[in-house]
């Protein structure tokens, strides 16, 4: 199997209408339509994690704590989670072009209410449509490879729409609180909504119509939910998951703290961190379709080895940077694994598949943030970077269990 082979096989009929659709149109407007479907999770990931930095004034405009504030951050996973069967099921006999383009104004609507709320109310009432638009939109959207651009390269173009959410982190949030910082927490989110009407004309533009080529309904997930691969697969992205949202949400304090870095240098660590989750994002890219197993292995292996030896080595500059380079290798790989496995698990019902990654991905990062927050509070931050670390080296067990989807074949 070439680097470039498609980690996610599809059915043999949704095979042959995904080849004579792609066939029919020029790679170059095949990979445009990638890069533009990449851009709208980009849209969506800076969208949600965007209050990150703009909590304090936030707060200060409509009066309540950073804790209220945080809640901007738990509301859209949990709601995420909730609309990724939801939505998906519900729309299932639409065009899967028309939900993209659909989801991508409901997400400037999201951004512009945001940007003009009068209360805080209503800005929350934004944070809903993001969690609407999060879980739908990941659910279609990540297992549209296949159907954009030749085999061969389905690989690579499913690692091109997953740097989006490095991307969001090394670019989307410093560039939204740069603005923030500079003209008010609004312009930020108006910034955010001009963008994402540019990736509703790019959508509209480059993807071709794509009707749905097996209509997911609830019975299909249900069934999928009976399968020792997926059950595996729900497992190890819980337990990833909780172990990286759990320590990464307060490693910033950690690196204030412990490490006793400055503001300046704290930005510039986790600037390294994001370019090395892009590195880890494609490198994972490649090989995943190669050795899922073993791809997946090493990520949560190093992001164990981080965690855990965070409260040691880190103390130090030098070695805490370390340790974040690879922390962000690993967690890179992680979303690129995560989806893998569902979708190699289930190769008739990609969609599906990719619904039970979305609704279990964003579950847990609500999940570990609140479990991390609990640990914290109670004892430090180097004791919740151990126990993510606990919980990296129980996702390493969990897949040495098996099975591995693409041996199944």
């Amino acid at each position: 199997m070439s680097a470039d082979t498609a980690p996610i096989p599809a059915s043999t009929s949704a095979s042959a209408s995904a080849s004579a659709s792609t066939a029919a149109r020029s790679p170059v407007i095949g990979w445009l339509a990638v890069v533009s479907v990449m851009m709208g999770i980009f849209s969506i990931v800076t969208t949600e994690i965007l209050p990150i930095g703009l909590l304090s004034p936030i707060g200060g405009t409509f009066g309540v704590s950073d804790g209220t504030a945080g809640l901007m951050m738990t509301l859209p996973g949990c709601l995420a989670a909730v609309a990724a069967p939801a939505v998906t099921v519900m729309t299932g006999r639409i065009d899967r072009r028309v939900m993209l383009c659909a989801l991508m104004l409901i997400l400037t609507l999201a951004d512009f209410l945001a940007a003009a709320a009068p209360a805080y109310w209503v800005l929350m009432v934004s944070r809903v449509l993001v969690g609407l638009v999060i879980g739908a939109f990941w659910s279609i959207g990540a297992g549209l490879a296949s159907r954009l651009v030749p085999e061969k390269h389905v690989g690579r173009a499913t690692a091109v729409i997953f740097a989006a959410v490095p991307l969001g982190s090394v670019l989307g949030v410093p560039a939204g609180t740069f603005i923030g910082n500079l003209a008010g927490w609004r312009a930020a989110f108006l910034a955010m909504g001009i963008l994402t009407v540019g990736v509703f004309a790019a959508l509209v533009a480059l993807v071709p119509p794509l009707p749905p080529d097996n209509v997911t309904r609830l019975a299909v997930l249900r069934d999928l939910l009976g399968d020792r691969g997926i059950r595996i697969g729900l497992a190890v992205t819980f337990l990833i998951v909780t172990a990286h949202f759990s320590a990464y949400t307060y490693v910033t304090p950690f690196l204030n703290d412990v490490t006793h870095a400055g503001p300046q240098l704290i930005t510039a660590f986790l600037l390294v961190y994001g370019v090395a989750g892009i590195v880890g994002n494609f490198v994972a890219g490649k090989w995943a379709g190669r050795t899922l197993r073993g791809t997946f292995l090493a990520a949560a292996g190093m992001l164990a080895a981080a965690t855990l030896l965070l409260p040691v080595v880190g103390t130090g500059k030098a070695g805490a940077i370390v340790l974040l380079v690879v922390w962000g290798l690993a967690y890179g790989a992680v979303p690129v694994c995560s989806q893998t496995w569902f979708v190699t698990s289930a190769p008739h019902a990609p969609e599906a598949a990719s619904v039970l990654f979305t609704s279990s991905f964003q579950a847990t990062i609500s999940l570990g943030a609140l479990a991390g927050g609990a640990v914290v509070d109670a004892a430090s931050t180097s004791v919740v970077m151990v126990l993510g670390g606990i919980v990296a080296v129980l996702t390493t067990a969990t897949l040495a269990a098996g099975p591995v989807p693409p041996e199944k074949a």
